[in-house]
């Protein structure tokens, strides 16, 4: 029971704060129910696909293949693949990290984790799309070039600065919620 309780202890006590925030405001009681079910609604509407299509990632492709072209060895090749399904991608940010927890199962590079991850975060090719009408495709290009650089540089320094037993943990834990 102890470990359960430690490891929902996050969920517990941001859900108990609710509640105390519902009792002490209750002016604000129908807006923050009502953010809540919106919030609840949007995940629900998303989590179920982005699972599915992991669902299929991990069956479909074979750990080898992705080994070649995500992995150590698979140099820039690897990074612009990680940036490139990053930027297709859709959905918010909190969906990024099953994606990548299951990408991390499969061998990929940790750099080429961070570059998915920042490319998911930054690099929405609709977001490009409606910045190239409302603000020129000059602004959304040089957007885009200063991006990809900065993920670059961001996911060397985190790589860099990460102990590497903490990456091993982390492809560990990867491993372990199966």
């Amino acid at each position: 029971m102890k470990p359960l309780l430690r490891r929902y202890s996050a969920f517990l006590v941001a859900t108990a704060g609710f509640i105390l925030f519902l009792i002490v405001l209750p002016a604000y009681q129908a807006k923050a129910l009502g953010t809540l079910a919106f919030q609840a609604e949007t995940m629900l509407l998303v989590i179920p696909p982005i699972f599915i299509l992991l669902g299929l990632l991990d069956v479909w492709v074979p750990r080898e293949r992705m080994m070649r072209f995500m992995g150590p060895e698979s140099g820039a090749k690897g990074g612009t693949l990680a940036f490139l399904l990053g930027s297709f991608a859709a959905g918010p940010l909190y969906g990024a990290f099953p994606v990548a927890a299951v990408l991390m199962k499969k061998g990929v590079s940790f750099t080429n984790i961070l570059i998915f991850i920042g490319a998911w975060s930054t690099t929405k090719i609709p977001l490009l799309l409606f910045e190239s009408a409302a603000l020129g495709p000059r602004f959304a290009l040089s957007r885009l070039a200063i991006d990809i650089v900065g993920i670059a540089v961001i996911a060397v320094a985190i790589k860099s600065a990460l102990p590497q037993m903490e990456v091993a943990r982390l492809y560990k834990q990867a491993e372990m919620n199966d």
